[in-house]
């Protein structure tokens, strides 16, 4: 008779009360908190995101967060706890739930990053307004103080707001109306007028050969596309495929010096693909260039996240 093995154990990443500290001391309440091998949770403010492939899973993460904050936190802050279903389909996506605090506080709030603010919506979709594993590379970009930004498929258009508060000139591009009307209103929030900016609700594809066309160039260019969408005239975007014509476009419009961030949460395609698809593509227009990868975030796993890569030009 064969005794039955126990299952493996789950592996647990999870922040520190001391990360918590460090966060606030950088004025950022928007972070991962716990990650789970199917699944994660998120601080968002005064609200937590619990993401979940299973009802095992979220109650993993429910419990991991109830012991977190009564035995290590020790806070009285009040915190709504949101779950949101990670569906293998697409299709199947749904607004975060809310499983514990008061329902009738609006769905609506703010965090900050960096001192940063942005808009959090709940009820807006299955996205909530802001990817938290882009963090360091706004900071890098923020840092640059860039003159002029291209930032496609620009969702809320956080990489936007920073480089207009380094002084930056912008320009954001995403196919999503109401997506771009959330961007401005980050502006706002940030004191910045919308005015001064340009935000376009159109397909990038059928923007950037415009922009190429007015002879417009950028020393800083953002190309962060989902893994599938479908543009104007139902033609389809896949970031296995298209990532490279994505990437000479951007070329085209780059100034001699300029910095572009190539990233992606296709789970086929990784950081060293990039680089591979960056040098055939930096050679094909006959440009030089270098890498530069950022560091791993403390309240992210090893691998997790997006695969980021900046190619940093040189005349």
């Amino acid at each position: 008779m064969v005794s039955e093995q126990p299952a493996p154990e789950e592996s647990v990443h999870t922040i520190s009360p001391a990360h918590w500290q460090q966060f606030a001391n950088e004025e950022t309440n928007a972070h991962r908190i716990c990650s789970l091998s199917q699944g994660w949770s998120e601080r968002l403010g005064n609200n937590v995101l619990l993401n979940h492939q299973t009802q095992t899973v979220l109650e993993s993460l429910d419990a991991h967060w109830q012991q977190f904050s009564a035995q290590e936190l020790q806070s009285s802050e009040e915190f709504r706890v949101f779950s949101r279903h990670l569906p293998r389909q697409n299709a199947e996506r749904s607004i975060p739930a809310l499983l514990r605090g008061s329902p009738d506080l609006p769905p609506e709030t703010e965090v900050v990053e960096n001192g940063v603010r942005y808009g959090i919506d709940f009820s807006a979709g299955y996205a909530v307004g802001l990817f938290l594993d882009q963090r360091a590379n706004r900071s890098l970009l923020r840092g640059w103080r860039p003159k002029r930004l291209l930032n496609t498929f620009a969702y809320t258009c956080s990489f936007s707001v920073c480089a207009a508060l380094a002084g930056a000139e912008t320009v954001s591009v995403d196919l999503s109306k109401k997506s771009i009307e959330r961007g401005a209103e980050n502006f706002r929030l940030n004191g910045l007028s919308p005015a001064d900016h340009r935000f376009v609700a159109d397909d990038v594809l059928d923007i950037m050969p415009k922009l190429i066309q007015r002879k417009e160039r950028f020393d800083s260019i953002v190309l962060d596309p989902p893994t599938f969408s479908r543009g104007s005239k139902g033609r389809r975007f896949n970031a296995e495929n298209d990532l490279e014509k994505l990437l000479l476009l951007a070329l085209d419009l780059a100034t001699p010096s300029a910095r572009i961030l190539l990233s992606t949460n296709c789970t086929r395609v990784r950081t060293s693909d990039l680089e591979s698809m960056s040098r055939f593509a930096l050679k094909s227009r006959r440009l030089n260039g270098q890498f530069l990868r950022t560091g791993a975030l403390p309240d992210f796993p090893p691998d997790a996240g997006a695969r980021t890569l900046w190619i940093m030009l040189r005349p």
